[in-house]
């Protein structure tokens, strides 16, 4: 039987000729970019901040509609402030099912959304379109703006993804603790069971260690495809964990901290 999933198949870069000394050519891993797929259930993009991995995601949101911003596929919200132009230097190959939901989640301007979302809802209610609870139905019925950081993502992750989707999730340990964590990856898990595709770029090493998941590590001689237990997350986090008095002890002597982090890589 032919699957649905994976809804994004693979990206790949068109012919043409390229500014390889122009952002966002300049960053290494999209310079020696040339095809990457996806697993069908969940796809990591791990890196240092400025290796490229907001700006694969975005070029991905940009081209299946939803906006560098964030959103869903109902709206979006345009702001070409930061974007690099990347999704018209891809093509994209898709199912031949289009996802019925999509959301694109980017922990720096969720606070943006959440007051796109009540301004839509305010006028909504008052041109007599739809209540505002109706209009925030996919968020509880509620405000973002009345709960945490935390409880606003956990809000949109339980009530807002539906199934059937397409969620690209940049950063979304930025408002958890790691129990929240644990619980965003019970719910990540329900969501694939229903037919859902995720790719999420992150930080996290408890993300990370979801079983099967595809990871691309981004870096400055490109990008490769890694195991979890060769991730800097798991080495460092767990080595750290196992040994943190003489981590510590060490961390806090005279031996420069990138030694240090050089050293637990090299374990």
């Amino acid at each position: 039987m032919l699957s649905a999933k994976p809804y994004l198949k693979a990206i790949e870069l068109k012919p043409g000729e390229y500014d390889q000394n122009s952002y966002p050519f300049s960053i290494p891993a999209v310079k020696t970019f040339e095809y990457m797929s996806f697993h069908p259930d969940i796809t990591f993009f791990i890196g240092e901040n400025g290796s490229g991995k907001s700006t694969f995601l975005e070029a991905i949101a940009e081209v299946f509609g939803f906006g560098a911003q964030g959103g869903t596929g109902n709206f979006s919200m345009k702001d070409a402030g930061g974007q690099s132009g990347f999704d018209a230097c891809i093509r994209v190959k898709r199912s031949y099912q289009r996802p019925s939901d999509k959301y694109f989640l980017r922990a720096e301007s969720f606070y943006n959304v959440a007051t796109f979302m009540d301004d839509l809802a305010e006028e909504s209610e008052r041109e007599g379109w739809m209540s505002k609870e109706q209009v925030l139905s996919r968020y509880g019925g509620k405000s973002l703006h009345h709960r945490s950081h935390g409880e606003s993502f956990m809000s949109a992750l339980q009530t807002g993804f539906g199934g059937k989707g397409l969620y690209i999730l940049d950063e979304p340990e930025a408002a958890l603790s790691p129990s929240r964590q644990l619980l965003a990856m019970q719910r990540i898990n329900q969501l694939i069971a229903k037919d859902s595709q995720f790719i999420i770029a992150t930080h996290s090493p408890i993300f990370l260690a979801y079983p099967g998941a595809l990871i691309y590590q981004l870096d400055e001689y490109g990008i490769k495809e890694v195991t979890y237990e060769e991730t800097e997350h798991y080495k460092v986090t767990s080595n750290f964990l196992a040994n943190y008095k003489s981590k510590l002890a060490s961390l806090f002597s005279t031996q420069p901290l990138l030694d240090w982090l050089e050293s637990q890589n090299k374990e």
